[in-house]
């Protein structure tokens, strides 16, 4: 029987050119998984998650554009009207516990639904912030913004809740320095017993990556 090397040879190189691609393949899913893991760990630096500051961090200075002016001590809020104006101030005293810094984008204010279970809010019901507010990585800052408009939906309800000093919902968009990783945290503002107003922050929704729960 006489040996046919064309085959054999045939067959040599169509298995090589199969352990080529076997190696390649392995390569190119390592490859990408340690893209995966660079881009996650770069992420995970980057990323910001706002809660309400310290009763210890220093007090911050706010400037409306009206220039409206208050003293916010930590872990305080401001729900006011102002002196005759009409103009409804909110601020809250943020502390930024993520790794990077945070950006916000926008807010939005439930004077009605405050407590209990709720579904993720609308991205589209948030109202642009006035101004770029950013939050350093392990330090303070603040969250403000002004209800100026008389025929405002929020106007009456916001004005008898703070007549009243009920509870007031307040949600934060915000994300990191390059506008990415955006999270909605909600804070729930309260009275205090001299007058003031306190907030704490109750949960965590994530929009560009799996939430946590």
């Amino acid at each position: 029987m006489s040996t046919n090397w064309q085959t054999i040879s045939s067959l040599a190189t169509a298995g090589g050119t199969l352990v080529l691609a076997s190696a390649t393949f392995a390569a190119i899913r390592s490859s990408n998984r340690s893209a995966r893991l660079a881009e996650e760990a770069l992420l995970a630096g980057m990323r910001p998650l706002i809660v309400t500051s310290l009763a210890g961090d220093p007090p911050h200075k706010l400037l409306w554009q009206d220039r409206h002016t208050a003293h916010l001590e930590g872990g305080r809020a401001i729900c006011e009207e102002g002196n005759g104006n009409g103009v409804i101030y909110l601020a809250m005293g943020l502390r930024n516990v993520g790794s990077g810094i945070a950006l916000l984008h926008g807010w939005r204010v439930d004077p009605v639904r405050v407590f209990g279970e709720q579904d993720v809010p609308e991205v589209a019901d948030f109202r642009r912030q006035g101004l770029d507010l950013y939050v350093a990585s392990g330090g303070s800052g603040y969250w403000e913004a002004a209800v100026r408009d008389e025929a405002d939906p929020l106007r009456e309800a916001l004005t008898t809740r703070i007549a009243e000093r009920e509870p007031i919902g307040v949600d934060l968009l915000y994300g990191d320095q390059l506008g990415g990783q955006r999270t909605i945290s909600r804070f729930t503002v309260l009275p205090m017993g001299d007058g003031g107003w306190y907030c704490q922050v109750a949960r965590h929704w994530h929009l560009d990556r799996p939430d946590p729960r």
